[in-house]
């Protein structure tokens, strides 16, 4: 088997996931080299990894180029990728910097595997809550067509990055005064508390007072399905949770469906796991999903008042699907189209 030599950026969460994952998933590595602001040794599951601290010669003969990529800022990929990419080496970025340019291709392999091959050096993960969202939709969209959309997500802390995880471990291990003014004020400077709390801001707001995150899986799902017909409005929240985006979807079809249709459909997909027992309360929660690779789907249920309405819960690890594992799926479909 051919071998390709990697090179993984950033070491926060997404980082050392992709680590675990490429070693779980054996891709065919040659050469593995790990990129941090400083150089450092790290541990991943009791394998030490030596970091070097990022320059543009160390991507020489790189083929991918993983970046960790962070939510909300700007990554190292706005400095670094096209130095990559000069080197000949693919890209695959999970922070936003090129979700939306028109020569970038966004992807997700279980809906639309085939844009990879319209990469211009480089290929953009989605959005976590867009990756899982896309995965249940997609599904629907090719048997019955989809004509609205209406998300409520409920987002893990760890989407924040690691220092909300410490936030509510923290939080959830003192007693918080509620009355204190840095909890009761709203001005939009102070921390809010993630313990025992729900926060409906992810992101900053913008268009029709939406928030950032909230457009996210608006105009990614609507590039990653390639229909922009697709109405789709969102609400993203954070709540306490560590690992793990839940998130409540309304569909309406354009073609009507029975119950038992869509639920085969769903349980035949690459990528889902039906779990969706409601008569012995079973049904996708984050604790249970932590750690696993599919986008996990219950309660499914017809609205009672549109025919063509339907609900679906949908839970997927966060890190793991809605970062690192979907950006090594990438990698996966590049060494299999022969792109390299």
């Amino acid at each position: 088997m051919e071998k390709y030599n990697v090179a993984v950026v950033g070491v926060g969460a997404v980082g050392e996931e992709m680590l675990r994952i490429l070693a779980q998933r054996n891709f065919p590595i040659g050469e593995l080299r790990v990129f941090a602001r400083s150089a450092r040794e790290i541990s991943v599951d009791d394998k030490t990894y030596s970091v070097e601290q990022i320059n543009n010669d160390g991507f020489k003969d790189i083929n991918i180029a993983l970046f960790a990529g962070t939510e909300g800022e700007k990554g190292a990929a706005v400095t670094f990728a096209p130095e990559a990419k000069k080197r000949g080496a693919i890209v695959i970025d999970n922070g936003a910097d090129f979700r939306m340019e028109p020569d970038v291709p966004l992807v997700v392999p279980e809906v639309n595997p085939e844009d990879v091959k319209k990469h211009n050096g480089i290929i953009s993960n989605p959005n976590c809550s867009t990756i899982q969202m896309v995965v249940a939709l997609n599904p629907i969209y090719k048997v019955a067509g989809l004509k609205r959309v209406i998300v409520s997500s409920y987002q893990a802390v760890s989407g924040a990055g690691r220092s909300a995880v410490k936030q509510l471990e923290g939080e959830v291990n003192i007693d918080i005064d509620f009355s204190s003014p840095a909890v009761s004020n709203f001005s939009s400077k102070l921390v809010r508390p993630f313990a025992f709390n729900v926060i409906p801001q992810i992101g900053g707001f913008s268009d029709s007072d939406f928030t950032s995150e909230e457009w996210k899986m608006v105009h990614e799902t609507q590039k990653i399905m390639h229909d922009e017909n697709i109405k789709i409005s969102a609400t993203t929240v954070r709540v306490p949770v560590k690992t793990g985006h839940s998130e409540a979807i309304y569909i309406e079809t354009a073609k009507q469906m029975p119950i038992v249709e869509i639920k085969k459909v769903f349980s035949d997909s690459p990528g889902i796991k039906l779990v969706d027992d409601v008569v012995n309360n079973v049904y996708p929660m984050p604790i249970d999903c932590e750690g696993k690779d599919e986008v996990f789907i219950g309660r499914i249920r017809k609205d009672p008042y549109v025919e063509t309405g339907l609900w679906v819960w949908v839970v997927s690890d966060n890190l793991r699907k809605g970062a690192a594992l979907n950006a090594i799926q990438i990698a996966e479909e590049v060494v299999k189209q022969e792109l390299l």
